[in-house]
């Protein structure tokens, strides 16, 4: 196996770890790994742990439910309206230079974790 498909199995694991810990893996795990371990672009590990995010969160929804951690109604309560955001915010993305993002991702991870720790 190549020393780029093991970056990417690991980058996996660590982003399943994650999602199965504390609910997340993709944004704050796979873009900024992908970003720093393989070079990818912005947009395109954006793009990339969108596809990931999917599989991840089915597993993890089943897996979660099996342990009775999964509320059905308030989880579609809050992903219906998710798919307008997803589709606002990507038409934003492609018109924001990449190291914006990456700017605004750091800013919003570093707040996201100084709101959780006080």
């Amino acid at each position: 196996m190549s020393g780029r498909l093991l970056r990417l199995a690991a980058i996996a694991t660590i982003a399943g770890a994650f999602s199965g810990l504390f609910g997340v893996g993709g944004g704050t795990v796979i873009v900024p790994l992908l970003i720093l371990w393989l070079g990818y672009r912005e947009h395109e590990a954006t793009g990339t742990s969108l596809a990931a995010i999917g599989l991840i969160a089915v597993f993890g929804s089943l897996v979660q439910g099996l342990f009775g951690n999964v509320d059905v109604l308030k989880g579609v309560l809050i992903g219906i309206p998710a798919v307008g955001g997803v589709i606002v915010g990507t038409a934003l993305q492609q018109r924001v230079p990449g190291r914006v993002l990456s700017a605004i991702f750091a800013a919003l991870l570093v707040v996201s974790a100084a709101l959780i720790i006080f």
